[in-house]
């Protein structure tokens, strides 16, 4: 399996761009295994909500979360993401997440292509 990863918006990027080298090394990894993996375990992909995922990573004792979605099983749309200091995925990043899904959604209605 080979999926092609792809972003929609700045989200992604600027949660990317205030993380360490390090970390961005690690959330590097778990794409990679997104990319090429059939199936994850729940350690790295865990199912959310309708069909908001998130991408699960951990370093040096601190927790990043990356939402993502598949389309047509090739393609993975990444939102945004955040750090993690709280045993459940917060609800307003939850929120977050699907308030850029809808935006997703609106923006190939409007232009009717594929990212």
């Amino acid at each position: 399996m080979k999926r092609r990863i792809v972003t929609f918006g700045r989200y992604f990027g600027e949660f990317m761009e205030r993380l360490t080298a390090k970390e961005r090394e690690k959330i590097d990894y778990g794409l990679v295994l997104l990319k090429t993996q059939d199936r994850l375990p729940s350690k790295f992909v865990k199912h959310i909500r309708e069909e908001l995922y998130e991408l699960r990573t951990e370093y040096n004792g601190n927790i990043y979360r990356v939402f993502f979605i598949f389309e047509e099983d090739k393609i993975v749309v990444l939102f945004n993401g955040f750090q993690k200091k709280t045993n459940k995925t917060p609800v307003g990043e939850i929120n977050r997440a699907l308030k850029i899904l809808e935006e997703y959604y609106e923006y190939k209605r409007k232009y009717d292509t594929e990212l």
